[in-house]
C-alpha cells in the first residue's frame, strides 16, 4: 500500500493535522497494522517538498507547533494518476513455502508433515477471520474476503503439493 498515496487521498476531503491524518488512516486501513506516528511526518515531509502538500495553519500549543497539510492541485492530480494505475497483480512464482517444501525434501526431513503444519495454521488464521468478518462492518467484511481468499487459494496448493510430494521428491533428487 502506498502511505503516501493514502495519505493524499485522506486529504481530499479537507486540511488536517498528521494527528488526525493518522486516526483516519487506522480506521479506515491500519486494522491489523496501525500507522506510526513517525510515518505519518516522515510521508508529510516528503508530500510537503515535492509539492503534494502544502501546510494550511500553524497553530501553537502547549507542545510543538502543530501543521495543519492540505492536498495541493499537483497532489489531486497525483492521486488521481495513482487511482487511475491498475496494481500488478502478484503471481507469488517463489514462495517460502515452496523453498520449505523443497528443502525439507532435500535434507531428509518430512514435507509432509510441514505441509499439515501448514495447513493447520491456514485453517486456524481462516477461522479468525471468519469471526472478525461475522462481527465487522462491510469494509472489515471486505478485507477478511480477500485474505480468506488468498488462504483458500493457498490451501488448495497445499493439497496438491501434498498429492505431489513423492513426484516432486523423485524430480529433485535427480
Amino acid at each position: 500500500m502506498s502511505i503516501g498515496h493514502t495519505l493524499l487521498g485522506l486529504l481530499e476531503s479537507g486540511p488536517c493535522h498528521g494527528y488526525d491524518l493518522k486516526r483516519a488512516f487506522d480506521e479506515k486501513f491500519g486494522h491489523d497494522r496501525p500507522l506510526a506516528y513517525g510515518q505519518v511526518y516522515a510521508t508529510m515531509s516528503r508530500l510537503l517538498k515535492n509539492g503534494l502538500v502544502e501546510v494550511d495553519a500553524v497553530e501553537a500549543g502547549g507542545g510543538p507547533e502543530r501543521k495543519r497539510y492540505a492536498i495541493t492541485e499537483a497532489g489531486i492530480t497525483d492521486v488521481s494518476q495513482w487511482l487511475a494505475q491498475p496494481e500488478k497483480p502478484e503471481p507469488y512464482l517463489q514462495s517460502t513455502l515452496y523453498t520449505k517444501v523443497v528443502l525439507a525434501l532435500l535434507t531428509g526431513r518430512s514435507a509432509a508433515e510441514l505441509l499439515d503444519t501448514q495447513r493447520a495454521e491456514h485453517l486456524r488464521l481462516m477461522r479468525e477471520l471468519t469471526r472478525r468478518k461475522q462481527g465487522g462492518d462491510l469494509a472489515d467484511q471486505l478485507i477478511c474476503d480477500h485474505a480468506l481468499f488468498h488462504l483458500e487459494a493457498d490451501l488448495r496448493w497445499l493439497e496438491l503439493t501434498a498429492a505431489r510430494l513423492d513426484q516432486l521428491a523423485k524430480e529433485i533428487a535427480r
